[in-house]
């Protein structure tokens, strides 16, 4: 699939998730992994950041709840969502929020707007990861900061079964990184890993969903999957994912 067929892929599938609400939050909302991300960002009053894959906001309306002097940014492909969204923002009298619309492709900002860029499980639907890394790197200040969390694929799951696990639901996942491999990327487009935390997701996925799923499970040795603590309840397969909790500084240009 080329890079705007998946972004197609990605923004329709999310639209209707983000429309239903109720599944997706069940999804991917967690309290404690919000209040983990809040208290670990370097955040100080007056600075610009920009929520990348912003979906229905869930970060972005937290930092701007939780710091009330700064400016938030919510970007975006899924237009209807982010309508839904600065509808909320308004009725909820959020003067620090604001969400973006793009292509997918190229950030709609000007070169070092922002002081930190955070993303929450977005990246891994990202097919030109290269080139969002790097306008990341552009967008932010000097000496900005980079914050991504998105799951890894377990230690011995060389053969990826979680990614085609999770290319069963035609969503537009390309796939999930390694922090070496985020390492290697990030420091590819000048960005260096500072600190960390783990976490973990339980994710479920609705069976009428996961084609081929069946098929699949044969495809991969049974104590790889088994690492992931698959487990099939009514209408629903649950897989436990251990999340990258990653922040980056902007490295200093040489003059």
């Amino acid at each position: 699939m080329n890079t705007r067929k998946s972004i197609q892929a990605t923004k329709k599938e999310f639209e209707e998730s983000f429309s239903t609400g109720d599944f997706y939050n069940k999804q991917t909302q967690d309290e404690a992994h919000l209040n983990a991300i809040l208290e670990f960002l370097p955040i100080k009053a007056g600075m610009k950041i920009l929520d990348l894959g912003t979906g229905s906001g869930y970060l972005a309306f937290a930092i701007a709840s939780k710091y009330p002097d700064v400016m938030v940014a919510g970007l975006d492909i899924v237009e209807k969502t982010l309508d839904c969204n600065l509808e909320r923002a308004s009725k909820e009298g959020y003067h620090n929020l604001k969400f973006v619309t793009y292509d997918g492709i190229k950030f709609p900002f000007a070169e070092g707007e922002f002081d930190i860029v955070v993303s929450r499980y977005a990246l891994h639907h990202f097919p030109e990861i290269h080139y969002s890394i790097s306008e990341v790197n552009r967008v932010l200040k000097q000496d900005g900061a980079f914050f991504l969390s998105d799951p890894t694929p377990n230690a011995d799951d060389s053969q990826r079964f979680v990614d085609a696990y999770m290319q069963l639901k035609k969503d537009g996942h390309i796939k999930f990184y390694t922090t070496k491999e985020w390492e290697e990327i990030c420091g590819q487009n000048g960005l260096e890993l500072i600190k960390s935390f783990d976490s973990s997701i339980r994710f479920p996925k609705k069976r009428d969903t996961a084609f081929g799923f069946y098929e699949l499970l044969n495809r991969y040795e049974k104590e790889v999957i088994a690492g992931y603590e698959l487990e099939i309840i009514d209408d629903e397969i649950y897989v436990t994912e251990h999340v990258n909790n990653l922040l980056f500084y902007k490295k200093r240009q040489n003059k």
